[in-house]
C-alpha cells in the first residue's frame, strides 16, 4: 500500500491511512495576502474617498456664467454663487458649512452642534435632513422640536443620502438646508425713508461673521443697508444669520457685480463716499458730512481698503485707538455708525430735521 512508513494522522494522510483532499493551492495562495492596505483616499466607502470624489467632481464642472443684471437685482436668480465658502465645509468639532454657500443654491449646514446652533438663532431654513438614529442624543430631539415649532419641513434621509448632500461632511445624521438670500440691488439702498441715505460698502471681508455684526450695527443705528462685491467678500450665510442675532432679517443687503463702480455710481447720485484708514489724518469726531447723504466704506482688519476702491473716495477718515491694536470690520462700523448717528441727531436737534 502506497504511503507506508506515513504516521497517520500526519501531513496530508488521514487517520485511516488514506490521503486527504488536496486544495489545489487555493489554502496557500490565502496566505500570501492581498498587499498593502490602499491609503484612505482609494477605499470605497470611507470618509475620505468621499471627500476626495467631491472634490474631484467640483474642478471638473464647468464654472458658471457671470449674473446678468436682473440675476444681480434678484428678479430671475436672487443671491450669489457660494460665498467662499465662507460657504465651508467643515467636520465634527468645527462649524459645518457646506460650500454651496447662499444664493442661487441653498446652503447646507452640517453636524449636530451646527445644525442646533443655527435654529436655535432662528435662521431661516427649508427643511431639516434627519438619519438614522444610532444613539440617542438629546441634541436631535431638540433640532426636530425646533424645526417643526419654526415650520421647517423635517425629512428623513439615509446616509448616502446626507453622504451626498452634505458633500461627504461629517454631519452626524444632521443636515439643515437654509434658505438662499434675495439680495438686494445697489440702487434700492439709495431711499432712505425720509433720511439721508447711510450706507455701509464692506471692501475685502470673508468673515460672515463679520458682515452679520455690520447688519446688526445698521439696524441698531438706522443706516440704509449694506453694500458687498459680487466676488472675493462674505455672502449672507449661516455664520451671517447667526452672527446678526436676526437683524438680517430687517436690513437690505445688495451685492454688486463691481464694488468700484458702485460707489461711482451713488457719488454720481450725490453721496459722498467716505473711506476708513488707520493712516488718515482725520478724526471721524470731526466729520462734517455727517448729516450728507453717505457711504462709509470699510476694509479689511489686515488689507485696509483696496487701491481702486480708495481712489473712489471723497474722504478718509480714522478711529483713534490707543497702541497698535486693530479693529476688525463689525467693531469698526459699529463705531462709526455711532459716531455719524450722535451727530446727525446733534445737528437735527439744533437746526431741525434737514
Amino acid at each position: 500500500m502506497s504511503g507506508q512508513g506515513k504516521k497517520a494522522g500526519s501531513g496530508s494522510w488521514s487517520k485511516s491511512g488514506r490521503p486527504r483532499p488536496g486544495t489545489g493551492g487555493y489554502g496557500r495562495r490565502r496566505l500570501e495576502g492581498k498587499g498593502p492596505t490602499p491609503p484612505a483616499e482609494m477605499r470605497p466607502g470611507h470618509p475620505a474617498q468621499r471627500r476626495a470624489a467631491a472634490a474631484s467632481a467640483a474642478k471638473s464642472k464647468p464654472r458658471s456664467r457671470p449674473a446678468g443684471p436682473a440675476e444681480e437685482s434678484g428678479q430671475q436668480k436672487s443671491g450669489r454663487p457660494g460665498p467662499g465658502s465662507e460657504g465651508r465645509v467643515r467636520g465634527a468639532g468645527r462649524p459645518a458649512y457646506s460650500s454651496r454657500g447662499a444664493g442661487a443654491a441653498a446652503e447646507v449646514v452640517a453636524g449636530r452642534n451646527a445644525v442646533l446652533e443655527s435654529l436655535r438663532a432662528a435662521v431661516p431654513a427649508i427643511a431639516l435632513h434627519v438619519g438614522p438614529r444610532l444613539d440617542a442624543d438629546e441634541r436631535i430631539s431638540e433640532a426636530i422640536k425646533l424645526a417643526a415649532d419654526a415650520g421647517i419641513a423635517v425629512v428623513e434621509a439615509g446616509r448616502a443620502e446626507l453622504d451626498r448632500l452634505t458633500g461627504g461632511a461629517v454631519h452626524q445624521g444632521l443636515a439643515l438646508r437654509i434658505r438662499p438670500y434675495a439680495y438686494a440691488h445697489p440702487d434700492d439702498l439709495l431711499s432712505g425713508d425720509g433720511q439721508p441715505p447711510l450706507i455701509v460698502a464692506l471692501d475685502g471681508i470673508t468673515d460672515p461673521r463679520n458682515l452679520g455684526a455690520v447688519a446688526r450695527s445698521v439696524a441698531a443705528f438706522g443706516a440704509t443697508g449694506v453694500l458687498i462685491p459680487g466676488r472675493r467678500s462674505a455672502g449672507v450665510t449661516a455664520g451671517a444669520w447667526k452672527a446678526s442675532a436676526g437683524a438680517l432679517a430687517r436690513v437690505r443687503v445688495a451685492q454688486a457685480p463691481n464694488l468700484t463702480r458702485s460707489l461711482a455710481a451713488y457719488a454720481e447720485a450725490g453721496l459722498f463716499v467716505v473711506g476708513l484708514g488707520a493712516d488718515a489724518d482725520d478724526d471721524i469726531a470731526g466729520l462734517a458730512l455727517a448729516d450728507s447723504p453717505l457711504v462709509l466704506v470699510i476694509g479689511s482688519e489686515g488689507g485696509g481698503l483696496s487701491r481702486l476702491v480708495a481712489q473712489q473716495c471723497d474722504l478718509t477718515v480714522r478711529i483713534p485707538i490707543s497702541g497698535a491694536e486693530s479693529l476688525n470690520a463689525g467693531v469698526a462700523a459699529g463705531i462709526a455708525l455711532y459716531e455719524v448717528s450722535r451727530q446727525r441727531g446733534r445737528r437735527q436737534g439744533r437746526n431741525g430735521p434737514r
